[in-house]
């Protein structure tokens, strides 16, 4: 096998982990292809946080399949790590590592090499996984505009619907000098670079001295020549004033905040298990909005968990309608074999469904509010191809009157909304 193909799923930590598995093939001496079709191993690098990811792996699975059935497949990630005896089942597949082995793939293909075809299972305990799965900096990158950076990898918490901390592992950090060292390469070439994690705001919590990420960020603006550092998903209650203030004073982070809330009731957070409630959640928000006023706020919310009545859906709507969201990402319950939540009373998914439309109705009016209140300001983008797109620090989609090269960051008007984001004001020409 000389020919690789890698497939990401889902969020960003998997397309990190995706990087980092096209370093190791090329230290094989293995050339990356762009299609599945072209390839002699085709990596399906896996999600599985909903039943519709699990779906979509196994269609992309036998499509790979059917469309090239020469290439050997490996299935990998958090579906391989939950379900692998399944997915060794499926036309084609001759590996399955778990997250548990990641990051021996390498190892695992050159050792196979030579070997007849045969279906093989590598998954095991991972609580006993140690290692930090890190990209080379130019895998990391790859074409991308905004590089995303992975420093932060797996879940102390036990959320009652989620399925990420079985098949993830405990929280673990990328050491505070490695990150250090990546993010001053990559500032060589980006403009912006973005730091990731499945639980971002607990980076550094099991090293010595309890680092935290505000530290982490200090020493990225004093030590790099990073132009725009923005931060993933964090959870509320590690939105402290610490890491806010820095938000609000460096003009060198971008200016959005992203804080999972999943709902608006306090009845429903707490079968969630989730840490905190609506109270907690609005002060941080409302903090955000006061220190950052033209920040980007968004949430993600979770409609239909198993016993949300009507009147919890509507505690969670009407919490929703109050707060200065700029967007949502909404999301219909998908239950998730072995977790807690799997087991109680479940919401009919027509009733699930119609609270989701409802939910994304009103994020959409809200971040059409917001697009409309940018009109006529000047916003920091970074320019994302030579057509014409860019993307502000406030996470809103730019149109250029003109294309500029890609990879560059500029100040520009704003001169009126789009179906999707905002234009740029035409420049005034003096004849």
């Amino acid at each position: 096998m000389h020919l690789f193909h890698v497939h990401n799923f889902g969020c960003r930590a998997s397309q990190a982990d995706g990087a980092a598995i096209e370093g190791m093939l090329r230290g094989q001496e293995m050339k990356a292809v762009e299609s599945h079709r072209d390839a002699d191993l085709v990596v399906l690098n896996t999600c599985t946080v909903t039943a519709v990811a699990d779906d979509e792996v196994r269609q992309v699975a036998r499509r790979v399949h059917r469309e090239n059935p020469e290439a050997r497949i490996l299935i990998t990630g958090c579906y391989a790590q939950r379900a692998p005896e399944e997915l060794s089942q499926l036309p084609g597949v001759q590996w399955v590592v778990g997250n548990s082995h990641k990051t021996r793939i390498g190892d695992l293909i050159r050792e196979s090499r030579a070997e007849e075809y045969h279906s093989q299972i590598h998954v095991g305990d991972i609580f006993e996984q140690h290692e930090f799965l890190s990209a080379p900096v130019e895998d990391a990158a790859g074409d991308r505009t905004r590089p995303n950076l992975k420093i932060q990898d797996g879940c102390n918490n036990r959320c009652s619907f989620c399925i990420i901390p079985s098949v993830r592992g405990r929280s673990r950090s990328a050491p505070l000098d490695q990150v250090v060292a990546q993010v001053r390469q990559l500032a060589v070439d980006h403009q912006e670079i973005v730091l990731s994690g499945i639980n971002l705001g607990r980076w550094g919590r099991e090293f010595e001295g309890r680092s935290r990420l505000p530290d982490l960020v200090r020493r990225l603006l004093a030590e790099t020549d990073v132009r725009r550092l923005r931060l993933s998903s964090v959870e509320p209650m590690d939105f402290s004033d610490d890491l806010l203030g820095l938000m609000a004073e460096s003009p060198r982070i971008a200016k959005h905040v992203h804080a999972p809330l999943q709902s608006g009731s306090a009845a429903v957070l707490r079968r969630m298990r989730r840490k905190y409630r609506p109270n907690h959640y609005e002060d941080r928000v409302r903090k955000a909005r006061q220190w950052m006023p033209d920040a980007a706020i968004g949430a993600d919310v979770m409609t239909g968990f198993p016993g949300e009545t009507w009147e919890e859906f509507e505690e969670s709507r009407g919490f929703i309608e109050r707060m200065p969201f700029t967007y949502l990402h909404v999301f219909t319950y998908s239950e998730r074999p072995g977790t807690e939540a799997s087991y109680m009373t479940h919401v009919s998914m027509e009733t699930r469904k119609e609270r989701n439309r409802i939910l994304r109705e009103l994020g959409a009016a809200k971040n059409l509010a917001f697009r409309k209140a940018m009109v006529g300001k000047n916003i920091s983008v970074v320019t994302l191809d030579a057509n014409g797109t860019a993307l502000s620090e406030n996470f809103i989609r730019v149109e250029l009157t003109t294309p500029r090269e890609r990879n560059r960051t500029e100040d520009v008007l704003v001169g009126e909304v789009t179906a999707h984001g905002v234009r740029e004001a035409t420049p005034f020409r003096v004849w």
